[in-house]
């Protein structure tokens, strides 16, 4: 058991007490991850294929409601020990949506993607049917068959039925993953067979991740959702890396990454399409998707436009989950996002920092600044799949492993008489009250830890040198009363850094999140590396 596990007996439950409120409580908006399909399906079909009807094709007809975003079959039959076969298939109002053979026993179609052997598009209402063929069936048989009907009315993962969304790996876990990355459906490049620089396909982008030992990772093609249909085929395959559906909406004051959905909203910040940023962002939050700020302090006008984070409104912060506190892009020229994540914070803004590599170029080496999981994002999660990453980020239960190891650890957590919390939680601690932080760090020897209290370097002299390959240091801190956020980060020798965790939040008033009515202390120089 680590010590964030030991904190943490129950994730789900330390954060439905512990965890920042929704933005609909704070704006108005829907934040809070959408409600799970039913496990039950919404049609089940059952019938008998008999022998006379063997070489031939049955059609189960049922029908779709308006507004259904995703149809997904599932089918079971008797009779195999007697060598019955049955092929799966699927009918829209217009004609063959789906042929697969007998080798799948489940098929979706949604707007954005679909099975392998289906085409994804609109789904229209009316009239559907279940196509089987029937290559085999012996004239004495009767074959049983059930199917199960699952209609879906949101492009959120969260909202799939069970059979799309099972977890990669089970149980609670620290998963290394990477949110930021482009392929050949945006500005993703790779050498063709000549050497031409040509749009690199999706399937090298995943098989990199796969290499580096990545559990996820986030495709984010601006602005496009056409990756999708490609990550579903390649996902059965990559059976180790889970592909979160993402997409980096690009606008003219900011790039911003969408996280959970296949839904479309409109990124045509222009006043007349989409009035401002809040606007989006609620959009956003409508259809199921967590949302964060990409390199907020990149160039931007004619250097690169929109990249760096400039609205021309006022922008309610609430509305986001987090920010990218580190950018493989931005690392290649020496920039750093820190300073935005600190600024934001001690605003009152609760942000979970998240890290990115923003690869445009998924062949290159992998040892590379900016090579796919560099940096990689950590999230303690309670299983590997899409709904519980997204939580772990919405909890702050993360940290950036800054140059992409495999085995990089960093665990915060905090004691206060009865309270025991973990990084993205809250601690209440009245003022003279004593409270101890502890920092666990693996594969680190010879680095330096840093206690960081709103972006103020507080690492006391007598514990900062890192000897061990595990090691776990206290900071014992007594309350004012007030709020603060502390945070861990650990730097090689040379001051660069290679871990940056989550701040625990001391004392945060929920109700006035991002007011900025707290005096902000001056930034610390070690907080802004």
């Amino acid at each position: 058991m680590t010590a964030f596990q030991a904190v943490a007996p129950g994730l789900a439950l330390v954060c439905l007490l512990l965890c920042r409120p929704t933005a609909a409580a704070a704006a108005g908006a829907s934040q809070a991850a959408p409600a799970a399909q039913p496990a039950t399906a919404d049609l089940v079909l059952e019938g008998t294929v008999r022998g006379s009807e063997n070489r031939s094709y049955v059609q189960v007809p049922f029908s779709v409601p308006a507004g259904t975003e995703r149809v997904t079959i599932t089918i079971t039959y008797t009779g195999k020990e007697q060598h019955t076969a049955l092929d799966l298939g699927l009918l829209d109002p217009a004609g063959l949506r789906c042929w697969s053979g007998g080798n799948k026993a489940t098929l979706t179609v949604g707007l954005m993607d679909a099975t392998p052997s289906c085409l994804p598009g609109a789904i229209p209402s009316g009239a559907w049917n279940v196509l089987i063929g029937v290559p085999n069936i012996r004239a004495n048989v009767a074959s049983h068959y059930t199917i199960h009907v699952y209609l879906s009315r949101s492009g959120a993962v969260a909202s799939e039925p069970p059979v799309l969304r099972e977890p990669l790996r089970a149980g609670p876990a620290w998963f290394r993953g990477d949110l930021h990355m482009h392929t050949a459906h945006s500005d993703g490049q790779c050498p063709s067979q000549t050497g031409k620089a040509v749009p690199c396909p999706v399937f090298f982008t995943v098989d990199a991740a796969a290499r580096r030992g990545l559990d996820f990772i986030a495709i984010t093609d601006h602005n496009a959702s056409s990756q999708y249909d490609a990550m579903r085929e390649l996902q059965p395959y990559f059976d180790k890396v889970l592909l979160i559906p993402g997409r980096e909406i690009t606008t003219f004051e900011g790039h911003i990454n969408f996280l959970g959905s296949t839904d479309f909203i409109d990124f045509r910040l222009d006043s007349r399409t989409v009035p401002d940023v809040n606007t989006l962002l609620r959009n956003a939050a409508r259809v199921g998707a967590i949302t964060a700020i990409n390199h907020p302090l990149a160039p931007s006008g004619e250097i690169c436009l929109g990249c760096g984070w400039k609205p021309s409104t006022p922008v309610d912060m609430r509305l986001l989950t987090g920010v990218e506190a580190v950018n493989g892009g931005s690392q290649q020229y020496g920039l750093s996002d820190l300073p935005f994540w600190n600024r934001e914070l001690n605003r009152g803004c609760r942000l979970t920092g998240i890290g990115g590599s923003d690869n445009h170029r998924p062949m290159q080496p992998l040892d590379r600044i900016g090579s796919i999981g560099s940096p990689t994002t950590v999230v303690y999660a309670t299983e590997l799949s899409t709904p519980a990453i997204l939580d772990g980020i919405r909890a702050g239960h993360v940290f950036i492993d800054v140059t992409g190891t495999r085995d990089r650890l960093l665990e915060l957590t905090a004691r206060a008489g009865s309270q025991s919390i973990a990084a993205g939680d809250q601690l209440d601690a009245a003022q003279g009250e004593a409270v101890e932080f502890h920092a666990r760090v693996l594969a680190a020897a010879d680095g330096i830890l840093h206690w960081i209290e709103d972006s103020n370097d507080i690492t006391p002299a007598s514990g900062a040198a890192i000897s061990t390959a595990e090691a776990t240091q206290t900071l014992p801190w007594t309350s004012d009363g007030r709020r603060h956020w502390i945070r861990a980060q650990v730097a090689a020798p040379d001051g660069k850094l290679w871990l940056i965790g989550n701040p625990i939040y001391v004392n945060w008033d929920r109700e006035n999140e991002c007011s900025g009515n707290q005096p902000i202390p001056a930034e610390g120089p070690a907080a802004a590396r």
